[in-house]
């Protein structure tokens, strides 16, 4: 495949703006052709500003057309899973923000679908591509740290410690509709999942690729430390909320390494707040991915002999195409996303880092998480037979 790989983007909304979009736009291998959106004001206002030249309202309408390659799917959760299997169906290479299904049952059945229709899949799984882990994993299998021991995750921000922020990122113009809120069991067992599946996930995704093994069993808690909050940017009330906005789980691996987690969007801290630290038996390396002072990255590394951690520079080729100084995180990390999967796809053969498999690993994670906080117990992995939606 020699031409640039047409695009549709079903989804307008601000994280389309600031990472997915320059993403494609920063790949020499894609071009954006439509982009899809409810609210066509909002799609207009991004196609001027991305250059897109054609907008529609109708998901049907991008599905159908025969020369689309790929669909991008950057819509609330909830219409995930069935843009995710639609596109699929229709033929299309997707690129699905996360979560793909709240159940990982589901992710597997849309990874199943990709692979029998030879089809290559990829998850808004942001921060494995962001240039300082991405030589975080080549120096891991370079043999940097040896035998993973010790994994450390953490996932902390402010964004919603302030409680009149509202929980609905979405800017309403009117009330929603026909969508059922969430949080409103106020029990400690109906907890809503939501830090550890949206924020949480992809510092657990880099966590699997650095201790280089599946979990065998894990203990969580889920946490509500600010319950009171506003629903939507309409809402004046603060109402009862009960979300996860705060949780932890220690876990053992396959091959012996110990793995905990810690995520929240309601701790002090700069967005994305993200840090991740492996130890083995020949070295250690931690990576802290936290928006300060201009600088959206760093990673450092140890060894026995010199066990004082140093900064490690990341080299070029681990940045995006685009790449200049300066630049925003999610404007860095998404378009690396972008041209990685663009790649895969051009290149062809079975490399696709990221995809729906992967997602499926995540998910039966959080999964066993939600399943151990309301069980009061330990949970073994694999997942059988349980019911790991909530």
């Amino acid at each position: 495949m020699t031409d640039k790989l047409r695009v549709a983007v079903i989804g307008a909304g601000r994280w389309a703006a600031s990472a997915h979009l320059p993403g494609f736009v920063g790949s020499p291998l894609s071009d954006v052709v439509m982009i899809c959106d409810v609210d066509r004001e909002l799609a207009e206002a991004r196609a001027r500003e991305f250059d897109i030249p054609e907008v529609v309202t109708d998901v049907e309408k991008v599905l159908s057309r025969r020369d689309i390659d790929v669909v991008d799917v950057v819509t609330r959760g909830e219409s995930h899973e069935p843009l995710t299997f639609a596109a699929l169906e229709a033929g299309k290479h997707v690129l699905c923000e996360k979560p793909v299904c709240h159940d990982y049952r589901d992710v597997w059945r849309a990874h199943e679908l990709a692979f029998s229709k030879g089809l290559k899949t990829k998850v808004g799984l942001t921060f494995r591509y962001a240039p300082a882990v991405q030589y975080m994993f080549h120096l891991i299998r370079e043999g940097y740290i040896g035998d993973p021991y010790v994994f450390n995750g953490y996932e902390q921000n402010s964004q919603w410690l302030d409680p009149y922020v509202p929980i609905d990122k979405r800017i309403h113009k009117v009330k929603p509709v026909g969508e059922e809120p969430f949080g409103t069991d106020l029990s400690r067992e109906g907890i809503h999942l939501l830090s550890l599946e949206i924020y949480g996930s992809p510092t657990i995704d880099i966590g699997l690729e650095l201790v280089g093994s599946e979990l065998t069993q894990l203990v969580g808690v889920l946490g509500n430390m600010v319950p009171y909050r506003r629903r939507t940017n309409l809402d004046i009330e603060l109402e009862r909320i009960n979300v996860d906005d705060t949780d932890m789980f220690i876990a053992e691996c396959a091959n012996g390494a110990l793995y905990s987690m810690q995520s929240s969007y309601a701790t002090v801290g700069n967005y994305p707040g993200i840090e991740a630290n492996v130890y083995g038996s020949k070295g250690g390396l931690k990576v802290r991915l936290v928006e300060e002072f201009g600088v959206i990255q760093t990673l450092h590394g140890a060894k026995p002999d010199a066990v004082e951690y140093v900064p490690l520079e990341v080299p070029d080729q681990f940045f995006p195409p685009a790449y200049e100084p300066g630049q925003r995180w999610d404007t860095v990390f998404y378009s690396n996303l972008v041209h990685d999967f663009m790649r895969e796809i051009v290149e062809g053969g079975e490399t696709n880092q990221g995809n729906f498999a992967q997602s499926a690993r995540v998910q039966e994670i959080v999964n066993a998480v939600g399943l151990s906080h309301r069980e009061h117990r330990w949970v073994n992995l694999p997942l059988e037979n349980k019911d790991q939606t909530k």
